[in-house]
């Protein structure tokens, strides 16, 4: 197992097994992020290969969404390195981020509620669209962005072929992610996302992600305010697109499910990288059993006082 800025000792079997296994999707090293005088990240490290699922579990306040905050480009990290398939992007915006592939879900949710769900799923696939957003390159130059908006109009206006051949593709891709939620999201294609149930905003805004077409998915606390009837709804989509060979990194709470769909699991408390392994692993760690259990019996005697 390795700690935050460590690299976990190998035996000659596990290096031998790891020359052979797929190249990361993503390579985090030293990762870090302050806030004042909170080191909410402090020196975190770790890849994810292709199709791997790896999650990100601790205690409230452990740093856990934070790392996701750091990966998806919402927050700029002090120091250490970002890479996704080599190329290093911690400074890159988070939209720039998109277009090389990586796509999020919230902690608390985020949907258009005055857009109808399916116009919620297309919209996550602009950063792939290339017809309808021509100059790509010219929309990261603060002096000449404008371009590329004005011509994303004048081809919205007039629609030509390639233009609508793109939109029609666009269109399939979010009726395939609308059908992967089967009866909860495809029947409501139409409804406006006001008018979903807390677990089908949290639907909608996995299968956004998901129409993007990812090449690594980050979800934070998917299942969060679901029962579990929806959860093990939730868990069923994980393993199907685990199955698919999305990578993915997952934040999430509910252990069980954790421990069910993961490759491996990391750690974190106080903003740092305790233990990783596989779930089996991470279960017996003392380090993790002092880190839930310690701070809830901690949090006892205190109620108790």
């Amino acid at each position: 197992m390795g700690e935050a800025g460590m690299t976990a000792e190998r035996s000659p079997a596990s290096a031998s097994a790891s020359a052979s296994a797929p190249a990361p999707v993503l390579e985090v090293a030293g990762l870090a992020r302050s806030f004042g005088a909170v080191r909410a990240v402090n020196g975190v490290s770790f890849q994810v290969r292709q199709g791997e699922v790896v999650s990100v579990i601790g205690p409230n306040g452990s740093g856990k969404t934070t790392t996701l905050n750091l990966l998806g480009g919402l927050l700029t990290p002090d120091s250490g390195e970002i890479r996704l398939h080599g190329r290093r992007i911690e400074r890159l915006p988070a939209e720039r981020r998109a277009e090389l592939g990586i796509a999020r879900t919230f902690q608390n949710g985020r949907v258009f509620a005055s857009l109808p769900v399916a116009d919620n799923v297309y919209v996550g696939q602009y950063a792939k669209l290339k017809r309808t957003r021509p100059f790509p390159r010219l929309r990261h130059l603060p002096v000449l962005r404008w371009l590329p908006l004005l011509a994303e109009l004048l081809l919205a206006l007039v629609q030509p072929p390639t233009v609508r051949r793109e939109q029609s593709e666009a269109a399939a891709r979010t009726e395939t992610q609308l059908a992967r939620f089967g009866t909860r999201l495809l029947p409501r294609a139409d409804h406006r996302a006001h008018t979903l149930s807390y677990a089908n905003r949290r639907r909608t805004e996995i299968a956004r992600a998901l129409a993007l077409e990812p090449t690594l998915l980050l979800l934070d606390e998917p299942t969060a305010g679901m029962n579990q009837t929806e959860t093990a709804e939730v868990l069923d989509q994980l393993l199907d697109l685990k199955a698919e060979g999305q990578t993915i990194v997952l934040v999430e709470h509910k252990i069980d499910l954790v421990m069910t769909v993961s490759d491996r699991v990391i750690v974190m408390d106080e903003g740092q990288a305790i233990a990783a392994g596989t779930p089996a692993e991470v279960r017996d760690d003392e380090r993790v059993v002092e880190a839930y259990l310690g701070r809830r019996r901690a949090q006892r005697e205190e109620a108790s006082r």
